[in-house]
């Protein structure tokens, strides 16, 4: 993935921890990307993941925005950190092409353990979209964990996927289909909550697929390569690969997020057509069991 070092970048759509007042209740999030076990656990038993990660280390916070230097594509030359604000500023900009009166959120980034609306963040529950206040939170060191624990191949292009899945879950808010997914307490290959990630996974394919066509956009250009790493990345996190690593075996009516197979299909659906109105996995048929 290469950036625009002319595009300007907008820090406004990102901030750095910041406890929310008021502790963890509210909605329980919406994690798809994360994958881990017990993010897995959490959505199938409804409990929030916060309770089970043993550290109580408090999220590091900043009163002032981290990346309020990260104004132009050649900031993320100086600071790395500034590719997440051209991840997130190019998926926005994507979404409000698509969705008439899309408006604007936020990516939180922390590092350790953050109270929000939708429950208490942390590595090991992976990232997240909070239907409570429309954020996106993600503690960095997942990537790592993508890598070495998930054994993805990682890169920009998986992390722009990563995040931009979690956007999607906030275009299924828009549009009612978590909703939806939200009256089917039912697991399995064909439960809402499987339909639920795959359509984040299919609209994150339809911004891999026009990530480049604004010429003002912070993304430059993706390579096959680039798009390779995406795919890997959702691979990763399919339930079958994490069930099977992580317990030995299958449980195919366990699941919440789908298959390898599945994610794979669904995010080359969305990048092969570029349309995000190809993602409606809550059509009847269009999701397996």
């Amino acid at each position: 993935m290469q950036f625009n070092d002319q595009a300007r970048l907008d820090p406004s759509q990102m901030s750095g921890g910041g406890g929310f007042a008021g502790g963890t209740g509210g909605k329980i999030a919406v994690g798809g990307i994360g994958g881990v076990l017990i993010l897995i656990l959490s959505l199938v038993f409804g409990f929030n993941p916060g309770d089970l990660t043993g550290t109580t280390t408090p999220a590091s916070t900043s009163a002032a925005n981290p990346y309020a230097q990260c104004t132009t594509g050649a900031s993320i030359q100086t600071d790395q950190n500034c590719r997440f604000v051209a991840y997130t500023n190019s998926i926005q900009a994507y979404w409000k092409t698509q969705l008439q009166g899309y408006q604007n959120t936020q990516t939180v980034t922390y590092s350790g353990v953050l109270d929000t609306p939708c429950g208490q963040a942390s590595n090991s529950v992976g990232p997240f979209f909070c239907p409570t206040d429309n954020k996106v939170y993600l503690d960095t060191s997942f990537f790592q964990i993508l890598t070495k624990q998930l054994g993805a191949e990682g890169g920009y292009a998986a992390e722009a996927y990563v995040i931009a899945h979690e956007y999607g879950h906030y275009i299924s808010k828009l549009i009612g289909t978590m909703q939806q997914a939200e009256a089917d307490r039912s697991t399995g290959p064909a439960s809402g909550s499987v339909k639920l990630e795959l359509q984040a996974d299919c609209f994150a394919g339809s911004w891999l697929a026009n990530a480049t066509a604004d010429p003002n956009s912070p993304i430059a250009s993706l390579t096959q390569d680039d798009i390779n790493r995406a795919v890997d990345a959702a691979i990763s996190v399919g339930d079958d690969r994490i069930q099977q690593n992580a317990t030995g075996r299958v449980d195919r009516e366990a699941w919440t997020h789908g298959s390898s197979a599945m994610r794979k299909f669904w995010l080359a659906k969305g990048y092969n057509s570029g349309d995000p109105s190809n993602c409606d996995t809550f059509a009847a048929g269009a999701v397996k069991g």
